[in-house]
């Protein structure tokens, strides 16, 4: 069974972008590629038990196995090492993709604290989306009880966009819910 935002992709977001940008071909309508679900925290100089906790909620958040990012450089002044690890991250393809999407649209972001949209301005000049999240308790996974620490994350929407018109249009038609401009 494919997934509920797969099918209104294909059903209904396909034929109104190629109506609203003319597309010559069907196959020259953007789509979404990956999700990028990002993780960084320097408390994990110290304590590693921060970092694979993060790790773990990630994972439960995205149903995949994240990979712990590494220190690409060395920093003095914060007593960073170059490979020391800092981070988790997991991309999403596939069906991961859209049920998490689907997940983040319709059950995560209306539960974010003093939520008025997203903002409309993340959109790095070729059609992908980043934005941010303060608090991982969003997600119905997690259980608020079990949480030692309040981690963000980021969360970057890579698409076949070639202008951030055709992204927003994108993932506007998807139902993300961005703030008027």
């Amino acid at each position: 069974m494919q997934p509920r935002l797969k099918a209104q992709y294909r059903e209904t977001v396909v034929p109104q972008l190629h109506k609203e940008f003319e597309y010559c071909n069907i196959m020259e309508v953007p789509r979404l590629q990956k999700i990028v679900v990002n993780t960084c925290l320097k408390e994990a100089i110290t304590n590693m038990k921060v970092l694979d906790a993060a790790a773990a909620e990630i994972g439960l958040i995205t149903g995949q196995r994240p990979i712990i990012t590494k220190a690409r450089n060395s920093i003095a002044n914060f007593k960073l090492r170059e490979g020391m690890p800092l981070g988790a991250k997991v991309t999403l393809r596939s069906t991961q993709m859209w049920e998490f999407l689907d997940r983040l649209i319709s059950i995560a972001t209306p539960r974010i604290r003093d939520f008025r949209g997203l903002n409309p301005h993340g959109f790095d000049g070729r059609g992908n989306f980043s934005m941010g999240i303060t608090e991982q308790i969003v997600f119905p996974e997690i259980q608020y009880d079990k949480v030692q620490r309040i981690t963000g994350m980021n969360i970057t929407f890579v698409t076949t966009a070639k202008t951030d018109e055709e992204g927003h249009a994108l993932l506007k038609a998807l139902g993300m819910p961005f703030a008027a401009k």
